[in-house]
């Protein structure tokens, strides 16, 4: 029993995203009920966001707008961004795609896609562990940044005054052929709300 339970985190370990390593491919399913794939974006920047609206942290960034502010200038600019839900149903943050759409529009978001992904396999992919929970692949499909959305692990509104946008700052560094400075941080914000059957998958 001892050997099986070490093979199986031996697994889990491996199946961890390593920056500086391909960023693995996924399908996704997007509120407007379109497939897309990962891979289909090779050429350009992409920009993963794990996101429930629900949770406090994520509502900081919405609610001032500084989410839509990072999302507009780097899609200005050609970057691919998608916004992933991985809450399962009954859980907090859970949405459907009518309500997706509803939000992205209220909240004035500028996300290319918002995938929705309530078994969590997205998610569970990139081990997606917090609501926000940022990704950076660059043009040739390589993972570059994860970690948080910026320096100040708050709930607080007043906390992104002075704050380092790292997604921004990962961002310019790429596009100017520099390697991405601080390419892992830890990620703050609420647990994302996987679905007791996709934990004990």
């Amino acid at each position: 029993m001892s050997l099986i339970i070490a093979i199986f985190f031996s697994i889990t370990a491996l199946a961890v995203p390593i920056n500086e390593k391909k960023a693995p491919d996924f399908v996704g399913i997007t509120a407007d009920d379109e497939e897309i794939r990962l891979s289909g974006f090779r050429g350009k920047t992409v920009v993963l966001e794990w996101t429930n609206h629900q949770c406090p942290f994520v509502r900081k960034h919405y609610s001032s707008g500084n989410m839509q502010r990072t999302q507009r200038t780097l899609t200005e600019e050609g970057v691919v961004w998608i916004s992933i839900v991985s809450s399962a149903p009954g859980e907090q943050g859970h949405v459907s795609a009518e309500e997706a759409n509803r939000l992205t529009a209220s909240r004035g978001g500028y996300a290319s896609h918002v995938v929705l992904d309530p078994q969590g396999k997205i998610g569970r992919l990139y081990d997606a562990k917090t609501t926000p929970h940022m990704f950076v692949v660059d043009a040739a499909g390589v993972l570059r940044y994860q970690g948080a959305i910026d320096d100040k692990p708050s709930a607080n509104r007043r906390s992104l005054e002075n704050a380092k946008n790292y997604v921004l700052q990962a961002w310019s560094e790429l596009k100017t052929g520099q390697p991405v400075s601080e390419a892992h941080t830890k990620a703050y914000g609420c647990t994302v709300k996987y679905g007791v059957s996709e934990i004990s998958d």
